[in-house]
Formats: C-alpha cells, sequence, structure tokens
C-alpha cells in the first residue's frame, strides 16, 4: 500500500466521521491499521495536512483539523474562478476532434439527468469533464485545480451533498456551459462553469449551517490545551 493509498482511505474516514475534528492520527495506530512502515503514514498524514484535513504539530504529532464555514466557502470561490477558466481555456485552445468529444460527454450528463441518475453519479461524471477541459490548461494551472478539487472533493459536506440533492440544480448551467463551448464563446462557458460551483458552494453552506458544523472553532485536543496549546482551526 502506497501513502496515497493511506491518504484516500484516511480521508475517507474523516469524510465519514470516523475520525472527528481533534481525533489524534498516531503513525503507529496508521502504520498497524495499513500495516506500512511509518515513513509512508508520515507521507500520508503531510499529504493531508496540505489538504487542510490535518494539523501537524512539532514534535506532537498530527491531529483532525476543524472546518469552518467560512473556510469552505473560500475554497468553492476558488474552485468556481479556477473552473471557469478552464471551461474558457478549452474554447481557446481545443482541437475540434477534442471539443466534439468533451460536447458529446456534456450531452451525456444531460442525458443522465434526466434519467434522474443518482446525484453522486451525475457529481462524478461533472468532475470527469472538468478535468478533461482543465487538461488544455498549462501545467500548473492543472495542479491548482486538482488541488482545490482535492481540498473540496474529500470534506464531508461534499459526500452530504451527493446524499441530499437530486442534483439536477446546476443542469441548466451545464446547458450554458455547452452552449459556450459549441460556440466557442469563453465568456458564456466559463459563466456556466462558475454557476455550477457557485450552486454547489450554497448548497454545502446549507448543509454546514443547518447540522451546526463549522460555525466556529474546535478547539485543540485536549492534551495540546494542557501545555499551553490554543485551540485551532484550518
Amino acid at each position: 500500500m502506497t501513502a496515497g493509498d493511506v491518504a484516500v482511505a484516511l480521508r475517507k474516514q474523516i469524510a465519514d466521521a470516523v475520525l472527528s475534528p481533534g481525533a489524534w492520527l498516531r503513525e503507529a495506530r496508521i502504520c498497524a491499521e495499513f500495516g506500512v512502515g511509518r515513513s509512508i503514514a508520515r507521507t500520508a498524514l503531510r499529504t493531508l495536512a496540505d489538504d487542510g484535513l490535518v494539523i501537524i504539530e512539532e514534535n506532537r504529532g498530527a491531529y483532525v483539523a476543524a472546518t469552518s464555514v467560512q473556510e469552505v466557502f473560500d475554497l468553492y470561490e476558488v474552485r468556481a474562478a479556477l473552473y471557469g477558466l478552464a471551461a474558457r481555456f478549452a474554447c481557446i485552445r481545443a482541437t475540434p476532434p477534442f471539443m466534439a468529444e468533451t460536447l458529446q460527454m456534456v450531452d451525456g450528463l444531460l442525458a443522465a439527468s434526466e434519467r434522474h441518475e443518482p446525484a453522486e453519479e451525475l457529481i462524478r461524471q461533472s468532475e470527469v469533464i472538468f478535468s478533461r477541459l482543465s487538461s488544455v490548461g498549462s501545467a500548473d494551472a492543472q495542479r491548482m485545480i486538482e488541488s482545490i478539487r482535492r481540498k473540496t472533493r474529500w470534506h464531508y459536506s461534499y459526500f452530504a451533498l451527493a446524499e441530499s440533492v437530486d442534483g439536477r440544480g446546476p443542469v441548466e448551467h451545464w446547458r450554458v456551459v455547452r452552449a459556450g463551448l459549441a460556440a466557442r464563446d469563453g465568456a458564456l462557458a466559463a459563466e456556466g462553469a462558475r454557476n455550477i460551483i457557485y450552486y454547489m458552494q450554497n448548497e454545502v453552506m446549507r448543509l454546514m449551517i443547518s447540522r451546526g458544523y463549522g460555525l466556529q472553532a474546535a478547539e485543540a485536543p485536549a492534551s495540546l490545551r494542557e501545555v499551553g496549546f490554543p485551540g485551532k482551526s484550518r
């Protein structure tokens, strides 16, 4: 098992609330649970820290971070901007065959929505299309998009989103994206792409507030408070 595999498994545990904010992620426990060495466990924890899911305290270890409403809101703002750029770049740079296949994928997503496919499947197809759009951008742009997607994709509220909405809310925005791509109108395609993410942002905010999550900073683990470390959130 690689460090990436361990990071994915731990992200899932955090998203499913198996690991709650403030819970310690001890290297020894990770090694025993996944049958890996300490170097792999440490690399996985650093990956989670880069995603904002874990806080690493020097000489003390790592614990699950709390996420505020404001932080998630900001992440979706950045995601909307980057996805808008991806759609715009595709209008400018995509080859005719690439664009034709992309339009077929969007049509497939719209058809799946009309068939009332589960929201989780519609979100999956949406992400596949956005990955395709971003692939015509620079390597730096692709890395930024992947990073911000990872940060939001593994947040518990994203999983709740797939379970709580019918997934067809953004469908009209996808029609705008399609029209923009077909016409090579970068401004129109970008507007539709941003509005898809804004729809998701609103749903995530609603879910977090309704469940009382992220409304105030969570305290650090008790063992840190006892030695004078303040509560933190990221």
